[in-house]
């Protein structure tokens, strides 16, 4: 399956490359057409909120339709959202802004879904590496995504109109992508098998809880100071291409690491390299609190990007031990929804933190979340091993 693996690596470099752009540029636009600039940040928080809402669709059209066809509905969304958003911005209409970003959030939540997927092509043993390699096509978005936003931004006569449209067409080659990869088929129903259990016990299983709150909150802390920076850095009077440059290296950290992180989990553990997560997002925060120069921009939030990458990857291979093959549709849209609704409330409390308090008491309130993590992966590698689920 190594050949549908890389295909749908390269997916997931389309995603990154429309959500990295998505959030380098929807809070500089709002900031633009929204009537009061703590508003800034609502189109990002419109993304994120549509992903939350759109997660039960998804798993619904996931059962439906199967995983191919659910994956190239998400991509025809993305298409029509970013042409929206152009539309947005040649009326100077706010309110469009934040509809077309509320749409795109299925495309968000169905490509939220590549990583279980390449779990699902893999041989048991070769979960974790997997999900690693699929997650290291964001790469693509890394490089791609900020400078297609700085070549575009200025192509037409409204700023950024030229981004949504750019946007569109990498929509466009994602469906030819996802053509030609052929998805594991969905587990049949085998005579005698246990039914599949309520949510309301998959979700009460402490493997469940703390791999759900990693993953939300390392995600959520991520989202925060990421979806601030663009705005901390041009209230420094920095432009636009040092922005660019520094989400290309702060994605580069969230991707890069995807080559190797399923070895490192193979070898040390996922506890290991999720707390290794914890304590480079508090690395982050050391170097944003100690100046505001393109330097530290640039270190802070590559070591970001690592972190969370860390974090995310060990939460994903976490979250496999917590449910059977017929509970994996409501039991990963559980999932996505904790890490879209954090990461709704970090889009807006980023927008209103960082012009309201500062770009200083942004990094430090992202050490409580930090904590909470800490916490819960000391606990959960304290308890005794629980009987292997029947993942």
């Amino acid at each position: 399956m190594n050949g549908n693996l890389w295909r749908l690596a390269l997916a997931q470099g389309v995603f990154l490359t429309n959500n990295v752009t998505f959030i380098g540029i929807n809070g500089l636009v709002g900031l633009q057409l929204a009537p009061y600039g703590w508003m800034a940040t609502l189109p990002i928080m419109g993304y994120v909120v549509g992903s939350a809402l759109c997660t039960g669709l998804v798993a619904r059209t996931q059962r439906r339709w199967g995983r191919q066809r659910s994956f190239q509905l998400g991509l025809v969304v993305a298409v029509l959202s970013a042409l929206m958003a152009a539309l947005a911005t040649v009326w100077h209409s706010f309110g469009l802004l934040l509809l077309a970003t509320v749409v795109a959030g299925y495309y968000s939540a169905n490509a939220q879904l590549y990583r279980f997927a390449a779990a699902e092509m893999a041989a048991p043993d070769k979960k974790e590496k997997a999900i690693s390699l699929v997650l290291t096509g964001g790469l693509i978005g890394a490089v791609f995504g900020p400078n297609m936003a700085a070549i575009t931004r200025e192509w037409l006569a409204t700023p950024f109109t030229g981004v949504y449209l750019a946007l569109a067409l990498v929509g466009v080659f994602g469906l030819a992508v996802m053509h030609t990869i052929t998805f594991a088929e969905a587990p049949a129903k085998v005579p005698g098998e246990a039914a599949a259990r309520p949510l309301s016990v998959i979700v009460r299983q402490p493997v469940f809880v703390v791999a759900a709150m990693a993953g939300a909150l390392g995600y959520g802390v991520m989202n925060l100071l990421m979806a601030a920076t663009p705005l901390a850095m041009q209230v420094c009077r920095l432009p636009f291409d040092d922005i660019a440059l520094v989400l290309e290296w702060h994605v580069i950290g969230m991707f890069a690491p995807g080559l190797f992180t399923g070895n490192l989990i193979k070898r040390f553990g996922v506890f290991r390299i999720m707390g290794a997560g914890v304590l480079l997002n508090v690395a982050c925060v050391a170097i944003a609190l100690s100046g505001v120069e393109l330097s530290q921009f640039v270190v802070s939030l590559f070591l970001l990007g690592v972190g969370w990458n860390f974090l995310f990857t060990g939460s994903t291979t976490l979250s496999l031990q917590a449910y059977a093959p017929q509970e994996r549709d409501q039991a990963q849209a559980a999932l996505n929804f904790t890490v879209f609704a954090v990461m709704a409330l970090t889009s807006f409390g980023a927008g209103a933190l960082v012009t309201t308090q500062g770009w200083q008491w942004i990094n430090l309130a992202s050490l409580l979340p930090l904590a909470m993590v800490a916490a819960g992966l000391w606990w959960l590698a304290k308890r005794p091993a629980a009987p292997a689920s029947a993942a």
